[in-house]
């Protein structure tokens, strides 16, 4: 989902509204186009940002290209509030007449969305696309469900962690290597600068804490067979390790149970940006809320490092994408608009002007060279980043804070790993089935 200044929580909560509605709802009827008229009025509805003014350059860039190619097509663009675009966009499906023929929607949402039956398949359109070629796999995932494709990814985003270089001189420290140094360096900044979280971690803070997960070998879920069907592996060994290493960082030698429990990655990221923790796990999307606090000019960020040195932990792939809806009688030039929209050129551009990570490797590697600050989420992206399960099912587990109840559960010592694994999984299994 969207990862920019405008919204400092997890990607998935950003798409909980949206998902949450249509998760478990039935399809909608087949309301696909019968006609691909070649010329009239495109409507699209992208996301309003905080500071819209940048973007909207961009996209009046990517306008000017598409108008060139196809001087019988005009594109009427409508900028919607993302807390409300669950409502509106479903009311869209169901409704041709007033529908528009291309959307930005958050990656979480791309399981739901196709199974309401609103997105246009894609795939030989993305497959021919010149651009698609150089996509990030983490990218392509998300535009992706029962192997085709319904989309083009906009912009991606990943964490990192980000440390204050001020403090780690001060106690003669190095960025941690591995996961383990990264729990014992926390620890003695904590009671070197008891003032300090070590490392500020939330209970809430799904997207920070499956890292540690999939670091450890472990996963969310695994297919079960058949298409978009999932079993839960949360309760794994390889995940219940996991799950274990992140729960030490809650207590009086880190970060206090009692404070830090209820604490989500917005939290976390303004603990570190205010000068009260020594490092953070926060996005690239963070940066700006980094440099407008305390920590501004006083700190580093680095991958975060995985189980053993050298090796980066998997992190979860935010974003954003845009998509074709079934209802357009526009095909070809929608399609066309969402490849100008989405191109490489207008990534390149979304960089410069907000910070979005493209998602195109060759591009975001050229961004990472005129912004050395990008480089260790590049590296971190090149690793091998992550996706949540392609289900509507993940609405509900994701809006039921299944995860987050399980990390809290262990972190107030209410159950042991096991018990509140065992019981996250069985709330998981649950919902796959719900989902069919």
């Amino acid at each position: 989902m969207k990862l920019s200044a405008r919204i400092a929580v997890p990607v998935a909560a950003l798409a909980v509204a949206g998902l949450a509605v249509t998760g478990c709802a039935p399809s909608t009827s087949d309301n696909s186009a019968k006609t691909d008229e070649k010329s009239g009025t495109l409507r699209v509805w992208l996301f309003q940002e905080v500071n819209n003014k940048p973007k909207e350059e961009v996209v009046s860039a990517a306008l000017a290209a598409f108008k060139k190619d196809h001087p019988d097509a005009k594109a009427d663009i409508t900028y919607i509030p993302v807390d409300t675009r669950a409502q509106k966009i479903k009311a869209a499906f169901n409704d041709p007449k007033s529908a528009p023929d291309l959307i930005e929607y958050g990656n979480t949402d791309t399981a739901g969305y196709v199974k309401d039956g609103g997105l246009a398949d894609l795939t030989k359109e993305f497959e021919a696309w010149p651009d698609a070629k150089d996509t990030d796999p983490a990218a392509k995932q998300s535009v992706t469900v029962g192997g085709k494709v319904y989309g083009a990814p906009l912009f991606v985003g990943v964490r990192a962690l980000y440390y204050r270089t001020d403090v780690f001189k001060e106690l003669d420290l190095k960025p941690p290597a591995t996961l383990d140094e990264l729990t014992e360096t926390a620890k003695k900044i904590h009671k070197e600068r008891p003032e300090l979280y070590g490392l500020a971690v939330g209970g809430a803070y799904t997207y920070g804490a499956m890292p540690f997960i999939w670091a450890n070998g472990g996963d969310i879920a695994n297919r079960a067979g058949g298409e978009g069907a999932y079993t839960a592996a949360i309760d794994s060994d390889a995940a219940k390790r996991g799950i274990a290493a992140y729960t030490a960082l809650f207590g009086d030698d880190n970060c206090p149970a009692a404070k830090c429990a209820q604490m989500g990655g917005n939290d976390t990221v303004q603990a570190f940006a205010s000068g009260k923790a020594a490092m953070a796990i926060g996005g690239d999307f963070n940066r700006q809320a980094v440099e407008d606090g305390a920590a501004k000019g006083k700190y580093g960020i680095v991958p975060l490092p995985g189980v053993k040195a050298g090796q980066i932990a998997p992190a979860f792939a935010g974003g954003n994408n845009i998509g074709l809806l079934k209802s357009s009688k526009h095909r070809t030039l929608a399609v066309d608009l969402m490849k100008s929209l989405a191109g490489k050129a207008s990534q390149n551009k979304l960089f410069d002007a907000m910070g979005f990570l493209p998602t195109y490797t060759d591009v975001r590697e050229d961004a990472a060279k005129r912004r050395p600050y990008v480089a260790p989420f590049v590296k971190t992206l090149a690793a091998g980043a992550k996706f949540v399960p392609a289900t509507p099912a993940w609405a509900t587990i994701d809006s039921s804070l299944v995860l987050p109840t399980m990390f809290q559960e262990v972190a107030s010592g209410r159950k042991d790993v096991d018990a509140a694994s065992a019981a996250a999984a069985k709330k998981m299994n649950a919902a796959f089935s719900s989902a069919g």
